[in-house]
């Protein structure tokens, strides 16, 4: 009885429209245009046409009649709606239920312990605001569309209020926190449990694989202008798992301040496209926005102003914020380069030189870019004040499982023009050689690990640094420990060095920055040694294994912990990081996610750009390409127009 029904919803949409007296526009979403699906896609056809084609046929009505654009996509090809594509098993009907937002609720959580079911919880109220972002804003009507106060009293419109959604979730672990070890598998499936009521049924191995269920259920429903309902699909089964433990994304807090509520919109954007790890590079030569009770110089030497800052609450909540929604946060403080701005008051103070080159000129000869900076490794008060800052970050991320050093591009003539780090060395019976202040970085490095693994209280902690020439030496492993330390890869010949890093046993987080620099090709930018902007096509296309499983063997397959695109904070602020991270940031959480062998961006386009309708739908700013967002969402297909591009 129940697929009766649910077939007859989605066969007789003319009749339903005339039982409803919906205009065109109600019935098709703006014009005189239904969908079909013809070979697993959607194609646009005009409801007068197919109307005079059923006329001529001869023998009994034609039944499949034309769909609305939102059923079409849910039922025309089984991961048509979703993004990222599930690893495992996939099946769904192609039939829908019509729902009200209010009939939805969250029946038992079983497992997990107590915090765990609180945030399954939390995790449910955000799939709700997910569904309630489908129902048209712009109705002055959007309260009675959530409750059903716009249905008629008949038939359909008593079915539609009468139908429940009901979603139970189970999790087997009880550890709430987000590690390299946690599996954030699922599986989900949907039926009908009798003619009004879908039982959604969520089985998760910890709380994240559970969010990623509610998000994915939240990619499988629609709302339905004809219907004016939300409706989802009324049976399915998928089994999903990442591929890769580390999803992440870097932007820049330190050039250009990011509000918290812009970051909280890049949170919005990692949850929709299951990417795990926000890294915030929080400081360099150019600010210091923390303000930090027990070292408020930093700030006052640092932030451009008092409106640019992020106080330890900020943090706290955006680490809560980000948490429910799936993802860690990873906090850099870049050192001993870029590191000038808010660490200039030591003298003042009694300290000396906290840090040398501040602000020199002429600055091609001390640094990479301006303004300069780097730490003094030869003042004692440096290791002080990093022991306090590196405290102070422990008490706002706890607990502290990742901390990204930065740890790359020293310039060495900055060390090497300075007279009290000269003295050091030669107090230490080294010279001004490369050679030794290549030891003097290491030396630097392996006592900021130190301070950092003492304020951890013993807790173990994996370090984050830049490939650079530290890591190149031959003596790299005395003070930077496979065991310790992952090493993110970014710059050129990156599959020799992935090779080289594998190898000698280090954990590997690949950014490649000719396919996930997503600053590259905007003027201004000293970061991108790229030049010409990098499309969501080519982020899609940069697959992980194809460089790393082929050079070493599958012996270190493991040690490649996943990828991460940068996004650099010179021409990045609130106004843009939104069209400048989405929605190429989803392409890389497909690619992280399930990293498809044999797909091309060319198949996974259409899904793409449906994503990015999402995205807006949910209050993310993506950007997009006009002319094929335009051929794709009109049913024409992308190959009866090679000349765009």
């Amino acid at each position: 009885m129940t697929s009766c029904w649910v077939v007859l919803l989605l066969l007789v949409p003319f009749t339903l429209t005339t039982a409803h007296q919906h205009s065109h526009d109600e019935r098709l979403g703006g014009g005189a245009w239904g969908w079909r699906c013809v070979n697993q896609k959607c194609v646009r056809e005009e409801e007068q046409q197919q109307q005079q084609q059923q006329q001529h046929q001869q023998g009994p009505p034609h039944t499949t009649a034309l769909l609305s654009f939102s059923t079409c996509k849910l039922t025309c090809r089984t991961d048509a709606s979703l993004w990222p594509t599930p690893n495992g098993l996939l099946r769904l009907n192609n039939e829908t239920v019509y729902f009200l937002l209010d009939s939805v609720t969250l029946g038992e959580v079983r497992g997990g312990g107590g915090e765990v079911k609180g945030l399954v919880r939390d995790a449910f109220s955000i799939f709700l605001s997910s569904l309630a972002s489908l129902i048209p804003s712009s109705s002055s009507a959007s309260t009675s569309l959530r409750a059903g106060d716009h249905l008629r009293e008949d038939i359909f419109g008593r079915q539609i209020k009468s139908e429940k959604v009901t979603v139970s979730v189970s999790v087997s672990s009880k550890v709430s926190t987000l590690s390299l070890y946690t599996r954030e598998a699922y599986t989900l499936t949907i039926r009908r449990h009798n003619t009004t009521t879908t039982e959604v049924a969520i089985l998760a191995s910890d709380f994240y694989g559970a969010r990623h269920a509610l998000e994915t259920l939240s990619q499988l429903v629609e709302w339905d202008q004809q219907m004016r309902a939300l409706q989802m699909v009324s049976k399915g089964a998928i089994t999903d798992a990442p591929v890769f433990r580390y999803r992440g994304l870097m932007v820049d807090t330190a050039r250009n301040f990011l509000s918290v509520k812009a970051l909280e919109r890049t949170v919005d954007g990692m949850a929709a496209t299951k990417l795990n790890t926000l890294h915030l590079h929080l400081t360099d030569s150019h600010a210091f926005p923390l303000q930090l009770p027990g070292l408020v110089n930093m700030a006052y030497y640092g932030a451009y102003s008092p409106r640019h800052l992020y106080t330890p609450e900020d943090l706290r909540h955006l680490q809560r914020y980000a948490r429910v929604r799936g993802v860690r946060l990873v906090p850099e403080i870049d050192a001993p380069a870029h590191a000038g701005n808010g660490w200039q008051w030591g003298e003042r103070e009694g300290m000396g030189n906290l840090a040398v080159c501040v602000n020199k000129e002429p600055w091609r000869e001390f640094c990479s870019e301006p303004p300069c900076g780097q730490l003094n490794p030869a003042n004692n008060h440096t290791y002080t004040l990093l022991s306090h800052l590196y405290a102070e970050l422990r008490s706002i991320f706890h607990p502290l499982q990742f901390f990204h050093f930065g740890g790359s591009e020293v310039n060495m003539n900055c060390w090497n023009t300075t007279d009290e780090i000269v003295e050091y060395l030669k107090q230490t019976g080294r010279g001004r050689e490369n050679e030794h202040l290549q030891n003097l970085w290491g030396e630097f490095q392996s006592r900021a690990k130190d301070l950092l693994a003492d304020v951890n209280r013993g807790r173990p902690f994996l370090g984050i640094v830049r490939y650079s020439t530290l890591i190149a030496t031959e003596s790299s492993q005395r003070n930077l420990s496979p065991e310790e330390y992952a090493v993110q890869v970014t710059g050129p010949n990156s599959e020799k060095v992935t090779s080289d890093l594998l190898q000698k046993g280090y954990q590997v987080i690949l950014s490649p920055n000719d396919a996930w620099d997503l600053g590259a090709g905007f003027s201004g930018s000293f970061r991108s040694e790229v030049k010409n902007y990098i499309g969501w096509q080519t982020v899609y296309n940069q697959s992980l294994s194809s460089g790393t499983s082929n050079l070493v063997g599958s012996g270190q397959s493991d040690l490649v912990l996943g990828g991460e695109a940068v996004l650099w904070g010179h021409r990045v602020d609130d106004a843009n990081i939104d069209a400048k991270l989405w929605p190429r940031g989803a392409a890389l959480g497909e690619r992280l996610w399930s990293n498809p062998s044999g797909t091309s961006w060319y198949s996974a386009e259409p899904r793409f750009i449906h994503h990015r309708q999402r995205l807006l739908k949910r209050g993310i700013m993506a950007d997009h390409d006009a002319t094929r967002t335009r051929l794709l969402a009109t049913g024409l297909t992308y190959t009866k127009y090679k000349g765009v591009t």
